[in-house]
């Protein structure tokens, strides 16, 4: 499996590519299981009021978080470029602009 990772204004996500031949997770809305890579993260966007709190760039603002999105993808190239186009847009759906966004990738074994 993969770990993407985004950070930026002093906050961070991380989501999941699970690769050929690792069991991906399998609820409502899921990914055909044929699938070979399959991106699951969370998503988020900021409220007035309700949600959880999160600071970003040392300011306090309230997220709401939408159920995760599971993709499945042909090859990890396309799984890739579709979790760093997720985590960047999720940063900027909080406000913090693409070029303060790291993303890094990490790959883990599934134990």
């Amino acid at each position: 499996m993969l770990l993407v990772r985004g950070s930026g204004g002093g906050t961070a996500l991380t989501g999941t590519i699970y690769e050929r031949g690792e069991e991906a997770p399998s609820f409502k809305g899921a990914p055909d299981e044929d699938a070979p890579y399959v991106w699951v993260c969370d998503a988020f966007y900021e409220v007035e009021s309700g949600g959880s709190e999160l600071v970003v760039d040392g300011e306090p603002i309230r997220v709401a978080f939408e159920s995760p999105t599971p993709r499945g993808f042909d090859t990890r190239e396309q799984a890739v470029a579709a979790a760093e186009e997720h985590v960047r847009t999720q940063f900027a759906r909080v406000g913090v602009p693409e070029r303060d966004v790291e993303v890094e990738i990490e790959k883990r074994n599934p134990t």
